[in-house]
């Protein structure tokens, strides 16, 4: 028997925030599934107030409960069953977050958790990156955020550690990464690499999305360290107005993607990994499935 139902997820990102709607498609004695079935992106960028001035500016809350009550709307349009709201870096250093995520509550009926560093890098390691791994081989998994990058080891298909780090791009654009963040992300990665033989990296998130489809490589297939270098110096070639009339990069891609792919670099070049996949899941996709889990433990208990 056949059984299709929607699940939302909401990513309410440093840089932007997201709706995921999923389909969850389930058969007797088959595997789930997993299928996108719609994705809105706001680019309200939450971190610029925050990791600035230590709250969210009155605009930027408007615009938070203008973009909720939308992303209800849409909910309901297309008979979303189950949904679940997650805040990262931006709302879990802002000194009204609590009284925002009450005002969303009460006048658009979401619930927003606001997760720690650790939790958000567990969602992540949770999503369908099977799928996508050889089981034999080690990975550094690598998510950029605009407030915090999340870090994993998989080894043999098992995730091994985990750890957040508050190195993010819209923090790196308003230079506000002390030095000590890198030193410390630098050891860390070469303390849990360094008895690996060989590690490749896979890279989540938009910019190294948006990077990858420019590049033109065929779906699962990497990027090289010498190919996102180039990128990396080619960027920098070009004033943030070239970049989104001569790149066609859109003006909230044109500046984080500089400080995005120097996390990767960094990444790739303190692991000693020679490639990057990038299979196009983050969050929201550990968000959905997250939702489904707890669904399957709540009907078996």
């Amino acid at each position: 028997m056949l059984k299709i139902q929607k699940y939302a997820a909401i990513d309410i990102g440093s840089n932007a925030v997201r709706l995921l709607i999923s389909n969850i498609i389930e058969q007797d004695n088959e595997p789930v599934i997993f299928k996108k079935n719609s994705l809105v992106r706001v680019p309200i960028r939450l971190g610029a107030d925050v990791f600035i001035n230590g709250d969210i500016s009155e605009y930027n809350q408007l615009r938070m409960i203008d973009t909720m009550q939308a992303f209800s709307l849409l909910m309901k349009s297309h008979g979303v069953v189950r949904y679940k709201a997650c805040a990262t870096s931006a709302m879990r250093e802002a000194k009204n977050s609590l009284p925002l995520a009450k005002k969303i509550l009460d006048t658009c009926g979401i619930n927003i958790d606001i997760i720690d560093g650790e939790e958000e890098a567990a969602i992540i390691a949770e999503t369908d990156l099977h799928r996508f791994i050889d089981p034999n081989k080690t990975y550094l998994y690598v998510d950029v955020g605009g407030g915090s990058t999340e870090f994993s080891i998989i080894n043999n298909g098992n995730k091994i550690k985990s750890k957040s780090f508050r190195i993010g791009t819209v923090r790196l654009l308003n230079d506000i990464v002390k030095n000590e963040t890198w030193v410390e992300l630098e050891q860390w990665i070469k303390e849990n690499t360094k008895q690996y033989y060989k590690i490749e990296l896979i890279g989540s998130g938009g910019n190294i999305n948006k990077i990858f489809k420019i590049s033109g490589k065929d779906i699962g297939k990497p990027l090289t360290y010498f190919y996102l270098t180039s990128y990396y110096k080619m960027l920098q070639n070009y004033s943030y107005e070239e970049r989104i009339t001569k790149l066609n990069l859109n003006q909230d891609r044109a500046d984080v993607i500089i400080p995005a792919t120097r996390i990767y670099l960094s990444a790739m070049k303190w692991s000693g990994a020679k490639d990057i996949y990038v299979p196009k899941i983050g969050l929201s996709d550990g968000i959905i499935k997250s939702i489904y889990h707890e669904t399957v433990s709540s009907v078996m208990v």
